[in-house]
């Protein structure tokens, strides 16, 4: 499985409840496509919210996310790490 960081901007103000809720949104699609979100992170000041997850394709992370109502901006492969 290769694994993908999105970003998803306007999110400015976001809370972390509201970041739960919208990672458990995943979490309950995720099966569908294979996929497995491995966790979230917000800037609510910027209203940035970065996704990392594992899959098949960035476009099989990106159909987890419109199903669950918040379609990512950006998904970078992430082919190395440390």
């Amino acid at each position: 499985m290769a694994r993908f960081m999105d970003v998803h901007r306007n999110m400015t103000g976001i809370t972390g409840p509201e970041l739960e809720e919208a990672h458990a949104a995943d979490l309950a699609l995720e099966k569908a496509e294979d996929v497995h979100f491995e966790g979230a992170w917000a800037d609510p000041d910027s209203g940035t919210v970065y996704c990392l997850s594992s899959g098949p394709s960035a476009e099989a992370v990106q159909r987890v996310h419109e199903r669950a109502g918040h379609r990512a901006d950006e998904i970078h492969a992430v082919p190395l790490s440390v």
